[in-house]
């Protein structure tokens, strides 16, 4: 423990004095809880970055920063972390216009011939090595702060912030900006140092994020495509029952009126075969309560099915939420009896595996069954 802490490999990235600044700030954030001295080294560990002339848009500087932003959350000042991660997001969007505009004015840009070395070793920096840097730079920078501007959805969203259009508006940036990335190498062609992009269960994170947001607002016609493409973008089995479990919710809380679109087409590996109802159908009440209940089905049988190293607790999880989905759903369509069964169901498995919020969830649901009878 001691080795590993003192010697771990990601220090060995910093100048000593820089490793030995955040050494202290994790000690004093993570091991001795003192969240002043670890703010104090975490600042320290910047100014220091500045001195050594390490670059502010480098992996290594905002590393630190993003840690940052994790420790303030993990301690409930959440309101503090947005505003780390906002910071670097302005940054790194200035960065990336700056690139589109005037590439040739970014700071630490590799200069076309510029002497670089000395002696035998000296190299003069051509044309074709700045569009290098350029593009696998921007690559890098663009990924982030799709990451950074996600993360930064989920905080607004938070119990402590509740700021839900600043949420859905971070969202939206961060969806449109990795669609829109995947679309721009789709046409141009993928070029010598753009290196990869998100991967498609990536892009399908941030889809199911955006899909959140949006059923918080109550836009269910808008979250439901977006759930199913993070669905087809899903490997996991387990997480595909979590989605599942999305669809059922979305699909009973459903207003009868016209019917989603899908993004076929948009994200990788998606063909046109993906349904898109005719523009004059509606959908009943009764049809969406059925599409949420056969989603929910799915769900559980999905989450049924993983064993051994495959099944995670989200698989656990997923199990008891999709029983208590139908309940729920079985209670919306006026069927008592088989919501009772679930919740009970959904009791008894989520005592089972400790998940205490699949108890609370079902009792509840038995609460309200109970409230309408009386």
């Amino acid at each position: 423990m001691y080795f590993t802490y003192f010697y771990a490999p990601q220090f060995t990235k910093y100048p000593p004095e820089i490793a030995k600044s955040l050494r202290r700030a994790l000690h004093y954030s993570n091991y001795y809880e003192d969240p002043k001295l670890a703010l104090k080294y975490y600042k320290l560990a910047i100014e220091q970055c500045n001195e050594h002339g390490l670059d502010p848009f480098s992996d290594e500087v905002v590393g630190i920063k993003i840690q940052i932003a994790a420790w303030l959350e993990r301690i409930s000042n959440v309101e503090n972390a947005i505003h780390v991660l906002e910071l670097v997001l302005t940054e790194n969007q200035k960065w990336l216009r700056t690139a589109e505009s005037a590439p040739e004015k970014l700071p630490r840009a590799p200069r076309p011939s510029t002497k670089v070395g000395d002696g035998e070793s000296e190299q003069t920096i051509t044309q074709e090595d700045f569009d290098h840097w350029l593009r696998s730079s921007r690559t890098r920078i663009l990924g982030k702060s799709v990451g950074i501007s996600t993360k930064l959805g989920e905080l607004y969203a938070h119990e402590q912030v509740l700021q839900h259009d600043k949420a859905h508006e971070r969202l939206m940036w961060a969806v449109e900006t990795a669609l829109g990335e995947f679309r721009r190498r789709s046409t141009e062609g993928v070029k010598v140092g753009d290196g990869g992009w998100m991967t498609p269960e990536e892009i399908g994170g941030a889809l199911e994020s955006l899909a959140h947001s949006y059923e918080r607002k109550s836009e269910f016609d808008l979250a439901l495509p977006l759930f199913f493409q993070a669905l087809r973008l899903c490997q996991d089995q387990c997480h595909m029952a979590v989605i599942m479990n999305n669809l059922a919710v979305t699909f009973a809380q459903h207003p009868p009126r016209a019917p989603y679109e899908t993004l076929a087409g948009i994200v990788p590996g998606q063909g046109d075969a993906a349904p898109i109802p005719s523009s004059g159908e509606q959908w009943t009440r009764k049809e969406l309560l059925e599409s949420g209940q056969r989603w929910a089905k799915n769900a559980y049988r999905h989450a049924k099915e993983p064993t051994g190293e495959k099944r995670t607790p989200e698989c656990d999880e997923a199990c008891a939420v999709a029983l208590v989905n139908l309940g729920e759903i079985a209670a919306m369509g006026g069927d008592v009896q088989e919501a009772r069964r679930r919740y009970e169901q959904s009791i008894k498995l989520s005592e089972k595996n400790g998940f205490s919020d699949g108890v609370a969830q079902a009792q509840a649901g038995l609460k309200r069954l109970a409230q309408k009878s009386s």
